[in-house]
């Protein structure tokens, strides 16, 4: 169903994908946009088990692209050092593919406004609690179940890593 990637010796493992969205800040969200264009756009995130978690406003873009066709692609860059004198780029990213759905249940979103609190701010303490329960009706949350996982970087980080 997935492609399978060209350069298999530039592949990352899925551990490897799976450190790079544990530590990512923030990834890029594409949808089947309005009238059959693309709708790309960047987000904060959280990632746990196999899955990503991001919050948006109740209305828009995104959740109209969602409600159409659940199916989503979401990009992390991990790594992005230009060299000049070598026409050329140290890029290390992920990929994945999967499914979001929008979170219902109360249960549902306040795991997911933890996971995103401890992973932009600090353990949950009752300043945070306070927020997370007076956001909970205000705010909506995706839920990302990712399907395929994939990693690339270039052959020059590749050949480090070897080294």
């Amino acid at each position: 169903m997935f492609r399978e990637m060209r350069r298999k010796n530039q592949s990352l493992s899925s551990d490897q994908c799976v450190e790079i969205l544990k530590r990512a800040t923030s990834g890029v969200l594409a949808v089947s946009g309005d009238e059959g264009y693309p709708y790309a756009v960047p987000l904060s995130f959280a990632y746990e088990d196999g899955k990503i978690y991001f919050h948006c406003a109740l209305t828009g873009h995104k959740l109209d692209a969602i409600s159409r066709n659940d199916k989503v692609s979401f990009c992390v860059i991990d790594a992005d050092q230009i060299v000049p004198a070598e026409f050329n780029t140290l890029f290390r990213s992920v990929i994945a593919f999967g499914r979001a759905r929008q979170l219902d249940r109360q249960d549902e979103k306040r795991k997911a406004l933890e996971l995103l609190a401890v992973r932009y701010d600090s353990p949950i303490d009752e300043r945070l609690e306070k927020e997370i329960e007076s956001q909970l009706e205000r705010v909506c949350l995706v839920e990302i179940a990712i399907e395929h996982l994939t990693g690339k970087q270039s052959i020059e980080l590749a050949r480090m890593e070897q080294a």
